[in-house]
């Protein structure tokens, strides 16, 4: 998968070459370009930023320099275009599976109050928010996604079958999971996980799975 990001801080993006993401770069299953829409200002100054018509306050990212940064990506026509904003759709688990079936990304990470209406109508194909909060900018929430994204890629994950078992996959957060000792400061690992019959520990980890979502997270769970 390709991957593109227009920013106004590029330095922010540097985590992307660690851990998970840094080795499937290496690998090549992933390549990140990180685009700096300054680069692209016909201002002398480089200035990306003006005041909104109508008045209001803040400041808003004009669209000269995001437009021209975007169309400077080879391929960005039948790119998937998404722009991170507040009043996008919520980011779930079944639209990370979703856009798995894009090769080629790229995301806008929009600045100050937002950026000019216009090169979202000319440009973007789907709006997205990670949650109902306002965050300074739309770099975190591109590496959230980024980072949620890149674990479906075949090869990036040692185990296949982690994405299929975690929390949300199933429709459930994830069973409690315990690692040796077996007991740690009187407290034991729960017996059914010790006793190698694998049709009990399916069970417990289903019903603990049931649990924990309804104490937690009762809004997920799927209606018959």
């Amino acid at each position: 998968m390709r991957i593109d990001i227009l920013t106004l801080f590029p330095e922010m993006f540097s985590s992307l070459s660690a851990s998970l993401l840094g080795k499937a770069q290496e690998k090549d299953i992933l390549q990140i370009n990180i685009i700096n829409i300054r680069d692209f200002s016909k201002d002398k100054h480089k200035k990306t930023d003006d005041y909104t018509f109508g008045g209001g306050n803040g400041m808003l990212m004009t669209p000269q320099p995001i437009y021209d940064a975007m169309t400077s990506i080879e391929g960005y026509e039948s790119a998937h275009k998404i722009y991170l904003s507040p009043r996008g759709k919520v980011f779930k688990q079944e639209m990370v599976k979703s856009l798995t079936d894009f090769d080629h990304l790229i995301f806008l990470c929009g600045h100050y109050e937002g950026v000019d209406q216009r090169v979202v109508d000319m440009l973007i194909d789907e709006e997205i928010s990670i949650g109902d909060f306002v965050l300074t900018g739309g770099e975190l929430p591109a590496m959230v996604i980024i980072d949620a994204v890149s674990r479906y890629l075949p090869g990036v994950l040692g185990n296949s079958q982690s994405t299929e078992e975690e929390s949300f996959s199933s429709g459930l957060l994830e069973y409690p999971q315990y690692t040796r000792p077996a007991e740690f400061m009187g407290r034991r690992v729960p017996e059914v996980l010790l006793s190698g019959d694998h049709e009990k520990i399916r069970k417990w980890r289903e019903n603990e799975a049931k649990k924990v979502t309804l104490a937690r997270r009762p809004d997920i769970i799927k209606k018959d």
